[in-house]
């Protein structure tokens, strides 16, 4: 299986959101990485077949998701990021309506349901009324609900968001798992949800794709520009200004700060290895990569 981006774009009231844009994907997990504002869930619409481009086309395995039409949206499964429920439903009858729409038997979707609750951990909670989850459950709802037609293209759109950190690694294996048959797209701003499962990444700044590549690579590229140092409450403000920072911590020998930077910023600093946070700042400008949660 194989979907093909042919040069789409997007404008919206004049407004160029998607600048052409390129590439292919098969079986597996991708993540897309970039700053808000930088057209992730532009593009995640246009391949869940919600908006058409305004210029370009998406192929799956040779054929126009437009004229597939219907055959296309059978084989997907889409969690936008503001996932809405009908609050005085339980999940086992919000599920059952979801998969009614989505074309599934009584007898299939009865068993489809009871799977997906499994699989998102919310069995015990199916009968409670959906105005009584919180966020973290609601958001396993929706990612329950883009299971439903067991799809062969699965984009979800910030599907960690509100989950706490043990419901994040179950989600993680559970896209993992998944993964070995069908085309997984997700964005998230949570780069561990990207590190562990990402079969490459892709990163889009301005509606255009600055590259795709392994985390591997990407973190090659970036490995001589990570360092770290001890600066005083006095340094730190220039440093600031100066360079891009990630972590900042108070300690009692100082401040330990980490900086990205193609050069050695400080007599003090000393080189350290890169992580997917450092490839975010490295990629991005400073204003943009620390509005990122």
């Amino acid at each position: 299986m194989k979907l093909v981006i042919e040069n789409i774009t997007k404008q919206i009231k004049g407004k160029v959101i998607i600048s052409p844009f390129s590439t292919e994907l098969t079986e597996g997990v991708y993540a897309l990485l970039g700053p808000n504002g930088a057209g992730k869930t532009t593009l995640m619409r246009m391949l869940a077949s919600i908006s058409k481009p305004s210029s370009g086309r998406i192929l799956l395995d040779g054929k126009d998701i437009s004229l597939l039409d219907e055959n296309y949206r059978d084989q997907l499964g889409y969690l936008p990021q503001d996932f809405g429920v009908y609050q005085t439903f339980n999940a086992e009858r919000f599920l059952l309506y979801f998969a009614s729409l989505k074309g599934l038997s009584p007898v299939d979707a009865k068993k489809r349901v009871a799977e997906v609750l499994d699989l998102v951990n919310l069995t015990n909670e199916r009968k409670k009324k959906l105005g009584t989850y919180s966020g973290g459950m609601k958001r396993r709802l929706g990612i329950a609900q883009a299971l439903l037609n067991d799809p062969k293209i699965l984009i979800v759109d910030e599907p960690t968001a509100g989950l706490d950190p043990q419901e994040r690694i179950r989600f993680r294996n559970l896209l993992s798992d998944i993964s070995a048959n069908r085309i997984v797209l997700l964005s998230t701003h949570i780069v561990s949800d990207i590190e562990y499962i990402a079969k490459e990444i892709l990163l889009l700044e301005n509606g255009q794709l600055l590259q795709r590549s392994t985390l591997d690579n990407l973190l090659t590229q970036v490995e001589d520009n990570v360092w770290t140092a001890i600066v005083t409450q006095e340094e730190l403000a220039e440093v600031q200004r100066s360079f891009k920072l990630g972590n900042i911590q108070r300690q009692a020998d100082g401040i330990s700060i980490r900086i990205v930077s193609p050069e050695k910023p400080l007599p003090q600093a000393k080189n350290v290895q890169a992580t997917l946070e450092d490839v975010y700042l490295f990629f991005f400008n400073e204003s943009e990569a620390q509005s990122h949660d």
